[in-house]
């Protein structure tokens, strides 16, 4: 038998499949392109607005502004785009570090057993959210505020218990305190300039979680369980494990964070973190992440962060009142929203 030739195109039209896509139109198509322009917009206000801003000690605090919300905004950003949210992702951050904290104090341990001991139960608590969505009906909307709930309550209840008070002993004199801080809360001096070590972090996690999306499998069911999750399952992919181990990567994000929180200070309140994840989510939209999953990027949500550093530190360089603080992030979040939603609109009209 003869293979037959394929049937040749209608006159005037080509293969779509030899058609060439410009460098524009792939641009055009990129889920981070207004994060950046607004990026860019920002810079250059506070750039004339303050004077201030651009000495390289103060991008210093606008980087590691950026980098304690990034850490947390990618994971967030990764789980967006697998159609899922996470609302008890601020207080974990807090849990993380409480544990960290209580455990080594009251156990008399190398803090670095309790800095295990808090990854543990940090992943423990990704794998609950993750389980409850798949095994349940509710959606991650209801499970995870019912997770931010219990908690708030817990870190709350049990930091009195423990401590007495609502903050936790201080363990700054215990040993393994000096390394793991070189680890999590240490400053690094490059030309004479400051700069935290989250900020390593926070690229780190880029390069990994921008891996894992374009360069991976788990990447593909990533944006396949977003987009629809149905459909997914249909063609092999391991809907439930995907899901599962994308609140797993909040709660790693959660658990660097926690002991950032932990070794900076030595102590935690435990009332920190409720509210946070409203931000981590605002970042991961800034950046291009639909509200509806299957869309998004992790550098996105890095550039969302950023804006976030640059408003937050950019008012204080200005001497604007801070109070207005959150007013010009709920326009960056609208004027990004249209943004994005123009971006995408032309990218699908230039296909």
């Amino acid at each position: 038998m003869t293979a037959t030739a394929p049937a040749p195109a209608p006159e005037g039209k080509s293969d779509e499949r030899l058609v060439k896509t410009s460098p524009l139109k792939k641009l055009m198509g990129r889920p981070e392109l207004g994060s950046v322009v607004g990026a860019v917009a920002v810079f250059i206000f506070f750039s004339i607005i303050a004077d201030s801003f651009l000495q390289a000690s103060s991008l210093a605090t606008v980087l590691y502004a950026a980098s304690t919300l990034g850490i947390m905004a990618v994971p967030v950003a990764l789980l967006m785009i697998g159609g899922e949210f996470d609302l008890s992702a601020g207080v974990l951050v807090t849990t993380s570090a409480l544990v960290s904290s209580m455990f080594s104090y009251q156990m008399t341990a190398n803090v670095w057993v309790g800095v295990g001991v808090s990854l543990l139960v940090t992943l423990a608590i990704g794998v609950f959210n993750g389980v409850m969505l798949t095994r349940t009906d509710p959606p991650s909307f209801i499970i995870t505020l019912g997770t931010f709930l219990m908690l708030t309550g817990m870190n709350l209840g049990f930091t009195k218990l423990i401590s007495g008070t609502v903050s936790t002993k201080s363990i700054g004199d215990m040993e393994g305190f000096e390394s793991a801080k070189a680890v999590f809360a240490s400053t690094i001096s490059v030309g004479g300039v400051d700069f935290k070590i989250t900020i390593v972090w926070w690229l780190a996690l880029i390069a990994l979680a921008t891996w894992i999306l374009l360069r991976t499998r788990v990447g593909n069911w990533i944006f396949a369980v977003g987009g629809g999750e149905d459909a997914a399952r249909a063609v092999g992919v391991p809907v439930a494990a995907t899901k599962i181990g994308l609140y797993m990567g909040v709660a790693f994000g959660a658990w660097v964070s926690g002991q950032h929180l932990l070794l900076s200070y030595d102590t935690v309140q435990s009332g920190e973190g409720v509210g946070n994840e409203l931000i981590y989510i605002v970042a991961a939209v800034i950046g291009g992440c639909l509200i509806t999953g299957g869309y998004g990027s992790a550098v996105g949500a890095a550039v969302g962060a950023l804006i976030f550093g640059m408003v937050s530190k950019g008012i204080v360089f200005a001497e604007w009142n801070s109070d207005w603080f959150k007013f010009f992030l709920g326009v960056m979040l609208l004027l990004a929203t249209l943004l994005n939603h123009w971006v995408r609109k032309r990218a699908e009209a230039t296909k």
